[in-house]
């Protein structure tokens, strides 16, 4: 089963930072995702996290500021699936300070336009959760 470091960012404003995946992403290309992705062998979760996040962003965050939410396994319709650790964090950032590593843009989502995107599944589901949830609240101040 794969491994997968997922990050969601809360800016102050209460919007969530999502990646728009391009042609060539191997799962759910042309769909919204979140930033984030595998696991190497021998790399723990935490630690791919915030390797994941500069890559994809250009964003480094100090160590201890990334949280963990959820740690679930999610499977796809086609089957296609991971243990997924989801990390979470409240910042000071806009749009302009994201410098586009992957995909086709990578910006800060205001929770009430998701039902206009076309989320990845797991995007779907994840994302969903987290911005009902009161850790969402507590971040989107």
């Amino acid at each position: 089963m794969a491994r997968l470091s997922v990050i969601l960012l809360v800016d102050r404003r209460g919007r969530v930072l999502l990646m728009e995946r391009d042609e060539h992403a191997p799962q759910s290309a042309n769909q919204w995702g979140m930033v984030g992705g595998h696991v190497e062998d021998g790399e723990e979760f935490e630690p791919a996290a915030y390797r994941e996040l500069e890559e994809e962003t250009g964003l480094r965050l100090a160590p201890g500021e990334l949280q963990l939410w959820r740690a679930e396994a999610f499977t796809y319709s086609d089957g296609h699936g991971g243990a997924y650790h989801v990390y979470v964090a409240g910042v000071d950032l806009t749009d302009d300070d994201i410098v586009v590593g992957e995909g086709r843009q990578i910006v800060f989502v205001d929770p009430a336009h998701l039902a206009r995107l076309d989320l990845a599944e797991s995007a779907a589901w994840f994302v969903s959760r987290f911005v009902e949830s009161d850790d969402y609240r507590r971040l989107a101040g």
